[in-house]
């Protein structure tokens, strides 16, 4: 395997030839399905493409809460407002799972959360875009959790255990997330005409976004081959679009929604789905801060981030005051 995404990347991947005894031992672990461990040797390079995953995933996580906290307080019923609360809770122990997995390459949660407050660690592109109505919860379950229930299945089996081991139970988590935004979009496609003109509205604002979920087009990806490479990518950005189209494309059509896209396409030849490319130029301009939401979201996290200084201040004052009861004690 690694040598054909040697030969096919042309992205300056090393072949085993060019390794030094190390790497190539190292890379010979994961060609044959090791798990890297915290404790184990790792090429630097290895550990950084981890941190940015890593770190970009969890602040994604934590980031995703704002705009389906932005709807807790005008759930339509007490149900819909008890599962929202409990999939925002969710959301909130994801990120802390893997910030815990990212913790054990060497970086504190410190550094994290810096990174993301100065914009240089991302998240999502997807958590820029705003929730108008309440479809849009629908919506963000149906299609963007749809989204990253694809990316993270195949992350069960990456590399490094630590950051596997914790997609095992938010792949499980996920699945629910999505089946509860299919159930609010089936519910308001079979409702009211007003119901199921807001069920389209949200469709059409969130296919493309969803689609850039997966990042750009392979060609264009400056991290895939490499990260494939170490197994800490298990498909190519573009084989999990084509997949993510595949499956959602049907259930738009049993909901009675229209996907977007007038060139959607059964090709018999392929086996998938012919559709239309999200603009990137608009993917790379929400990257670089210029989405719609951009300035709210990260603001919303500075401020939760000064607003808990003194909870911060207050548990680290607390170990260190039981570390010299200890000491003193001895």
């Amino acid at each position: 395997m690694y040598a054909q995404l040697v030969k096919s990347s042309g992205k300056g991947v090393k072949s085993l030839e060019e390794m030094d005894p190390q790497e190539r031992a190292f890379q010979q672990r994961i060609d044959a399905g090791d798990k890297i461990e915290p404790k184990d040797w790792m090429p630097d390079g290895y550990r950084k493409n981890l941190i940015r995953q890593i770190g970009q995933h969890a602040h994604s996580e934590i980031v995703g809460q704002l705009p389906e906290g932005n709807w807790i307080t005008r759930a339509p019923t007490l149900e819909r407002k008890a599962i929202l609360l409990a999939k925002v809770q969710d959301e909130a122990g994801h990120g802390l799972y893997l910030y815990c997995a990212a913790e054990t390459l060497g970086v504190t949660r410190d550094e994290l959360f810096e990174m993301l407050n100065n914009g240089k660690m991302k998240y999502s592109s997807i958590f820029n875009y705003p929730t108008l109505t309440w479809a849009d919860m629908g919506a963000v379950g149906w299609l963007v959790d749809g989204a990253a229930i694809m990316n993270q299945v195949p992350l069960q089996r990456t590399s490094y255990g630590p950051y596997a081991r914790a997609m095992i139970r938010i792949c499980k988590e996920e699945s629910f997330h999505q089946r509860q935004g299919f159930d609010i979009m089936m519910k308001m496609a079979n409702g009211s005409e007003a119901q199921k003109k807001m069920a389209q509205d949200a469709l059409n604002r969130f296919w493309f976004p969803s689609l850039m979920m997966f990042g750009p087009s392979d060609k264009e990806s400056v991290h895939s081959a490499q990260s494939m490479a170490w197994k800490i990518k298990m498909n190519t950005n573009d084989e999990l679009r084509q997949k993510f189209v595949d499956q959602t494309a049907p259930q738009a059509e049993y909901l009675g929604l229209t996907v977007p896209d007038e060139t959607l396409r059964w090709n018999e030849e392929k086996g998938g789905y012919d559709f239309a490319e999200p603009d990137w130029n608009e993917f790379f301009d929400v990257i670089k801060g210029n989405g719609p939401c951009n300035t709210d979201r990260l603001n919303a996290r500075r401020k939760a981030w000064d607003e808990g200084a003194w909870v911060r201040e207050a548990m680290l004052a607390h170990a260190e005051k039981k570390r010299a009861a200890k000491l003193a004690a001895e």
